[in-house]
């Protein structure tokens, strides 16, 4: 039997890696974060103050390895055999990351982790790009959206840091919508195909609902 691939994309803070790594577990297939392949990228490149604005040579990203992990639901991500699963999600990874993710070179890199994971297991994929470049025949297809306010409010609750403002996270998510859907290498879009779901006024179980349901559906 072929592999089974779900490709959940979405804008940020839409809950795709929630509702990805739900499923995965629901139906014991391998799950990765394609977001989180970025934002340990973006880590490591910060932290060896390296400019988005530059070219990024495949010397620096051949030092980089990334290992994901799925097990019980929980995933975790290793950067260079350090532990990052919580670091890569704070205010500075989070307002870099989609600078650094526009460049070719980052995308291709990045990709080509992601079609490996794939070759031996059914997978259940979250990010924003699955579906329309990195597996265009997908089995199963999603899209996430919801209200920037809300995002803001759901992604501050996550950071739980008083020093950051829900207002400066609303900004920081329209700027990364703008650079994500405008960019010209792989921007963020719906497929053709893609089952679209609001989830400005749905809460967790009732998102994974309708997925479930669709999915069996088909």
């Amino acid at each position: 039997m072929d592999s089974i691939i779900i490709a959940i994309d979405g804008q940020a803070s839409t809950g795709k890696s929630t509702q990805a790594k739900k499923i995965a577990k629901y139906f014991n297939y391998n799950y990765r974060d394609s977001g989180a392949y970025y934002r340990a990228i973006t880590l490591y490149l910060i932290q060896k103050n390296i400019s988005s604005d530059k070219s990024i040579p495949e010397t620096i990203l051949n030092k980089i390895h990334i290992e994901q992990s799925f097990e019980e639901g929980s995933l975790k991500i290793n950067l260079n055999g350090i532990d990052v699963t919580h670091k890569i999600r704070g205010f500075k990874v989070s307002s870099c990351v989609s600078k650094y993710a526009k460049k070719q070179e980052i995308r291709n890199f990045v990709y080509k982790q992601l079609r490996i994971s794939a070759e031996s297991s059914s997978l259940v994929i979250d990010g924003r790009d699955i579906g329309t470049v990195v597996f265009p025949k997908a089995t199963f297809k999603f899209f996430l959206l919801a209200d920037p306010k809300i995002r803001a409010q759901r992604r501050h609750k996550q950071i739980n840091d008083l020093s950051v403002k829900v207002e400066s996270i609303e900004k920081e998510i329209k700027t990364r919508d703008n650079i994500d859907s405008t960019r010209e290498i792989a921007p963020l879009k719906k497929a053709d195909d893609a089952f679209e779901i609001d989830v400005s006024c749905l809460n967790i179980e009732e998102v994974f609902e309708k997925l479930i349901q669709k999915i069996n559906l088909q």
